[in-house]
């Protein structure tokens, strides 16, 4: 059998989308690849963000090589699943232009949360729910009745599971990125200074914690390690082609029985790295650990400056703001990028967040304005709102988001007044 996985040319024009534009690893596809060719398949790999290319040059591709399935994610890459594009307009586009007669399958957030959805909207055949680093390859010798998490329509209809993929990250090993153009990328995620070329790994997947926000329930939710050897060789592969930075996509960074000796590793090679994570994870002996690992930029989900505003947002965080703030001090004398994410929650007085956010600022901090929550399908949020999310329920969550901070102002890093789902998935 033949897979051809595409990822395709995103644009946000009119989202409520404000995450990193530039292209990233598509590790989800590579992942996959490596479980396609293992099962004996052939796969082709595209990475059109990556590569500039328009539908019409990938289909001449994609024509040529004659797949029997077609793969494309519906958020960018797994960095940004938990904070996708609501709207479906651009895999819509790109399934409606490849044009094939390949079984079209859809991953990511909204097959995952809203599979019929997002059957409909993509007209596409096979959604996936969950991670899909193994199940895509299953689709090609198992009944897909029994694949985990796997959704399908035929002629009899539309077929429902309510199971979710979870990868065995012991399984996966490691990625040797062959098929993927290292050398074509040059972007350093979450690094505002300089030059170099970057990737992005993951180390650990999911997350033990359970935030109202955070969009990872219905997938990558369960925390697991990946094996240290594996990754380190992957690290290895990167330093060889040129890679002078690894920004690690996990949900949070610093977590797990071996992380400490991927940094020991990490300080021994020429690699400088940036992450994502929680502050009251860290002390200062685990921060100059960290810093001695070469580390470059760290983003801080702090959210509420009160014990009530995180007790709301189920941060379960046992220490005080007083002491949140002495680590991010410590840390930004120890690592050039320290940054602080802030969330409105109503029991953060304003003056008191302007008086948290100069006390750091004056310290080399870099601290978010208050951004507002967008109740993403799945998570706590949105179930303690709305319920299980049904077919309408992207269209639901962005309504409210309009309706709930369009008078008080979006993210401070989004431009644009965002364009309701309808019209952004009629444009193309």
């Amino acid at each position: 059998m033949k897979f051809a996985l595409v990822n395709p040319a995103w644009t946000f024009a009119g989202s409520t989308y404000f995450g990193c534009q530039d292209a990233h690893y598509p590790l989800e596809l590579l992942f996959a690849s490596h479980q396609i060719q293992a099962a004996g398949h052939q796969v082709l790999l595209i990475d059109a963000h990556l590569e500039r290319r328009s539908t019409s040059e990938v289909k001449a591709q994609v024509d040529g090589f004659s797949p029997d399935f077609l793969v494309i994610p519906t958020a960018p890459s797994y960095l940004f699943w938990r904070c996708p594009p609501p709207e479906l307009r651009v895999p819509q586009k790109w399934f409606r232009e490849l044009g094939t007669r390949a079984v079209k399958v859809a991953i990511g957030p909204h097959p995952s949360a809203t599979p019929r959805a997002a059957l409909s909207k993509l007209n596409c055949d096979v959604a996936l729910r969950g991670e899909p680093d193994e199940t895509i390859a299953q689709l090609a010798s198992s009944p897909w009745s029994g694949i985990e998490g796997c959704c399908w329509r035929d002629e009899s209809g539309i077929h429902l599971t309510s199971g979710l993929g979870v990868a065995d990250m012991k399984k996966l090993g490691g990625l040797t990125f062959q098929e993927y153009a290292v050398e074509r990328r040059s972007h350093r995620h979450h690094v505002f200074h300089g030059t170099g070329r970057g990737a992005e790994l993951e180390f650990a997947r999911g997350c033990p914690w359970a935030c109202t926000f955070c969009n990872k329930t219905l997938f990558r939710n369960r925390f697991r390690e990946r094996p240290l050897a594996a990754v380190l060789k992957e690290v290895d592969t990167l330093i060889s082609r040129g890679v002078d930075y690894i920004y690690w996509i996990d949900e949070i960074f610093g977590v797990g029985q071996t992380v400490r000796g991927l940094l020991e590793e990490l300080g021994k090679r020429r690699i400088t790295i940036g992450l994502q994570t929680r502050i009251d994870l860290w002390d200062e002996a685990a921060l100059d650990l960290l810093a001695r690992a070469h580390c470059v930029s760290i983003e801080c989900g702090i959210e509420s400056i009160t014990d009530q505003g995180r007790d709301q947002l189920n941060k379960n965080c046992r220490i005080s703001t007083d002491r949140i703030t002495e680590l991010l001090i410590y840390a930004r004398q120890r690592i050039p990028w320290v940054q602080a994410n802030l969330i409105l929650t109503e029991h953060d007085e304003r003056s008191q967040v302007r008086a948290f956010q100069e006390n750091l600022r004056s310290q080399g901090v870099w601290v978010s304005e208050p951004v507002p929550m967008f109740a993403f399908p799945g998570t706590p949020d949105y179930l303690e709102r709305f319920g299980p999310p049904d077919d309408y329920a992207w269209e639901r969550a962005h309504q409210h988001y309009l309706a709930a901070f369009g008078a008080k102002g979006f993210s401070d890093i989004q431009d644009e007044q965002p364009i309701p789902i309808g019209e952004l998935e009629c444009t193309y």
